[in-house]
């Protein structure tokens, strides 16, 4: 399969709007859990920039949210911004967002672009999950300066909504891709 790199005005278009959409969906609100880490809709939105655009275009999506974030739009989680949020527990999921949108739409869309619900899953699933934890984690205990092994406990709670939202995700998509057919086309 060819990967094209050539960005059209329609493709900057459906970029902006997917980093829109990552921004909104920290607004209804984030649940703190102590450990500086809230749970919010975001991965919801990095998922979805994956499946939809694919790898590349997908990355780029969450690229411009976060440089629109840390140029000081109040669009992160809990309406934070800045270049200070690098310096917090959350920062390394932030990282890992960009990759995680291009595992996922690399997955999602490995079969020339053609949806399948086992790769959007597989996608969604490690992409969304196991690459932004992968990132995440680390930064965190760095930063909360504790072990991995704690780390990696302070996550358990995330884990339930980001399955939740790995299924958002395969609804959301397919029910796009019914619906509006040219979403997915590269």
């Amino acid at each position: 399969m060819a990967v094209t790199t050539k960005i059209t005005l329609r493709d900057l278009s459906r970029i902006a709007v997917f980093a829109a959409i990552i921004a909104a969906l920290t607004f209804p609100g984030a649940i703190p859990l102590g450990t500086g880490v809230p749970i919010t809709l975001q991965t919801l939105g990095v998922m979805l920039a994956g499946v939809v655009l694919g790898g590349y275009r997908g990355a780029l999506a969450v690229t411009l949210y976060e440089v629109l974030g840390l140029v000081g739009l109040p669009i992160f989680a809990e309406h934070s911004s800045g270049f200070a949020v690098l310096a917090g527990p959350s920062a390394g999921f932030l990282i890992g967002f960009i990759p995680g949108a291009f595992v996922t739409g690399l997955i999602a869309r490995a079969n020339r672009g053609k949806l399948s619900v086992f790769r959007t899953i597989l996608g969604t699933i490690i992409g969304g999950i196991a690459v932004v934890y992968a990132i995440g984690i680390p930064v965190m205990a760095a930063n909360l300066h504790v072990d991995l092994i704690t780390a990696t406990g302070y996550i358990t709670p995330f884990l339930t909504g980001d399955f939740i939202k790995v299924a958002l995700t395969v609804v959301i998509a397919f029910g796009l891709h019914r619906a509006y057919p040219k979403a997915f086309k590269n």
